[in-house]
């Protein structure tokens, strides 16, 4: 087989691994976008202090792993009145803190690693909820005013949250598309020798220093969702890459190239850069911390033999997972296709992303032709202006 089929195959295969995670985290995010109400979700994420933040985290923890529907959920939060701060914090738990991805980290990496991710996820945590407060967030503003401002609606219904969970997945299926062959065709094409040449070894501390800084940036251009990465954080650590070098790479799961284009149309331009920067200073300052107090208590890994570079995590409990998703996909499926559609509804469709979106609350409306169009956000509307020659 060639390796551009090889790098299709371990697409597949990722694709295969996470596709439970990502119903479940996108039929989650439906429900919260239609049946928590403003003032419950004020109520329990309304704010950044201590509690609530710990909250967030044991929320986001026993969450979906999947980083595509972690970054909906926390959107769906924002919109229904969540604090900035706190919906962020519970994005990177819900990628960081779960249970399944320890699990497959302390396979295919050891205990150390397991052990790791929550201590490095703490400390990330901890530094995203000092740092994010004391930025300008414009958005966060307008997010928040849209909740508080605009009247409760109507009763919502099942059909109602498959509406929003079908309107997220459309919004993002280019991104989803492009993230996992990037992460197959990485897995095949670039070898893992021209991976241990980036990284320095052998400099102590500007060694560490070096690796955890590069190890968000391999991750924004080579892997899909927390799960999907954790084969090729073995083969770079058993290639020579240091611990906390690994450490800031697994984290990054929430600043591949797919996502950073997706909080773009979550959150516009100016926010995303900001937010893109803060995690990837929070990701490998956290590595760095981590791997410090690793080696303070003599427990730091020992490099050994290479792990295959195509590893694949898939097992009967994911086949098992997979097809509960699939049944879960087509109940979905018809709850959308059979919802009411028509001008009494409180929701709408954005005609250029798909995205649901109440119309109490759209970001955007524009009259065209006699008809009111309803947008997620003021791009679309521009985009939507364009297309018909406005």
């Amino acid at each position: 087989m060639s390796k551009i089929g090889t790098g299709l195959r371990d697409s597949w295969w990722m694709f295969f691994d996470t596709f439970w995670a990502l119903v479940l985290g996108f039929a989650i995010s439906g429900a919260i976008q239609a049946f928590t109400s403003r003032q419950k979700a004020l109520a329990a994420l309304g704010n950044h202090k201590p509690v609530t933040i710990a909250k967030a985290s044991f929320l986001g923890a026993i969450s979906s792993s999947c980083s595509y529907a972690a970054s909906a959920i926390s959107k769906s939060l924002i919109e229904k009145g969540a604090d900035f701060t706190t919906a962020i914090v519970f994005m990177f738990a819900s990628t960081n803190l779960v249970f399944e991805l320890g699990l497959v980290m302390w396979t295919l990496l050891g205990w150390q690693f397991a052990a790791a991710e929550f201590v490095g996820g703490a400390i990330m945590i901890a530094l995203i909820t000092l740092i994010l407060p004391r930025l300008r967030l414009p958005q966060r503003l307008r997010l928040l005013a849209m909740a508080e401002d605009a009247p409760n609606p109507v009763k919502s219904s099942w059909h109602d949250a498959a509406g929003f969970t079908v309107g997220d997945l459309t919004m993002v299926r280019t991104e989803l598309v492009i993230g996992f062959l990037i992460a197959g065709l990485a897995d095949t094409l670039i070898p893992i020798s021209w991976w241990h040449h980036l990284f320095l070894s052998g400099h102590g501390i500007y060694s560490t220093i070096e690796n955890v800084i590069l190890g968000p940036f391999i991750a924004f251009i080579s892997f899909v969702c927390s799960v999907g990465n954790v084969p090729l954080s073995a083969a770079l650590w058993n290639s020579g890459i240091s611990f906390g070098g690994t450490i800031s790479f697994i984290f990054a799961d929430l600043l591949t190239l797919p996502l950073v284009l997706i909080y773009r149309k979550f959150y516009g331009t100016k926010l995303t850069v900001k937010l893109v920067a803060v995690f990837w200073f929070t990701m490998s300052l956290s590595g760095f911390i981590t791997e410090k107090i690793f080696s303070g208590l003599g427990i730091l890994p020992a490099h050994h033999g290479l792990v295959p570079h195509a590893s694949r995590v898939g097992n009967n409990l994911t086949s098992w997972l997979d097809l509960f998703a699939l049944l879960t996909s087509g109940v979905i499926g018809w709850l959308y296709v059979t919802r009411k559609v028509d001008e009494s509804t409180q929701y709408a469709k954005d005609p250029v992303c798909g995205m649901q979106v109440e119309k109490a609350t759209a970001a955007a409306v524009f009259e065209h032709e006699g008809t009111i169009y309803y947008f997620c956000a003021p791009g679309c509307m521009e985009s939507f202006k364009k297309s018909v020659a406005i």
